[in-house]
């Protein structure tokens, strides 16, 4: 039942992002979507290996929305540092220690890191990420834990 809908999902993505509703390119969609649930099934086979998406759906939607609005703030900044004629540049390397239980929830912040303007994720270590600003100010670091608060938050952990 599940590489059912899967399948239909796919085509429906598809059928959607290419805009194109001619016989050849829907039944191209049709066999990739196909020969992707297919392949993905094989490998799930093999390995067994899958990513748990134990979140919680009204804070994740609450999250993705707080996070564009952020990416926009930082669009703007980062803008107004390239645009400036003196460039104020402070770049600084640092690690931001995060609390998330999941993988996914540790993706999810370094990803979110890296998608604001200015910042990028540079390594991974036990309990923090190294990270690198292009602006750095003693500010950031008290964002990057409310940003971590957020993303701790969209979690559903079963510590059982």
């Amino acid at each position: 039942m599940r590489a059912i809908g899967a399948v239909i999902i796919l085509i429906a993505l598809w059928l959607l992002l290419s805009g194109i509703y001619k016989p050849l390119v829907i039944s191209l969609g049709v066999v990739s979507a196909f020969v992707a649930v297919y392949v993905t099934r094989r490998m799930d086979a093999v390995d067994d290996d899958r990513v748990a998406l134990r979140l919680r759906p009204l804070a994740t939607c609450s999250y993705i929305m707080w996070l564009m609005v952020e990416i926009a703030k930082a669009n703007w900044a980062v803008t107004k540092i390239i645009l400036s004629p003196k460039m104020p540049l402070r770049q600084h390397l640092f690690t931001v220690p995060y609390s998330q239980h999941t993988d996914l929830g540790q993706v999810m912040f370094a990803n979110s890191i890296t998608l604001t303007p200015g910042t990028i994720t540079i390594e991974t270590e036990p309990g923090q990420f190294i990270v690198h600003a292009v602006s750095f100010r003693e500010e950031d670091m008290d964002a990057l834990a409310d940003m971590d608060r957020r993303v701790a938050a969209t979690e559903a952990v079963d510590f059982s």
